[in-house]
């Protein structure tokens, strides 16, 4: 079975994937002159790289607090 360390970097990958696919999504609709479904994709793709950073530090700092007691 997989521990959570395991998990984490699972889905830190799958986000970073989502990322790079909504910002082609988006280079693609910017030419298009698609104005709606570009600033949607911006939005997921900015959010997709946010958690894909900030999940890992999360986990690495509630397992450092843990060591720590």
């Amino acid at each position: 079975m997989l521990g959570a360390g395991n998990w984490i970097g699972i889905v830190t990958t799958t986000l970073i994937v989502l990322c790079f696919y909504f910002t082609l999504t988006f280079f693609e609709h910017l030419r298009k002159g698609d104005e709606r479904i570009t600033k949607q994709s911006k939005i997921v793709a900015t959010t997709c790289i946010a958690l894909a950073l900030i999940v890992p530090v999360v986990y690495n700092i509630y397992i450092y607090n843990e060591m720590m007691k």
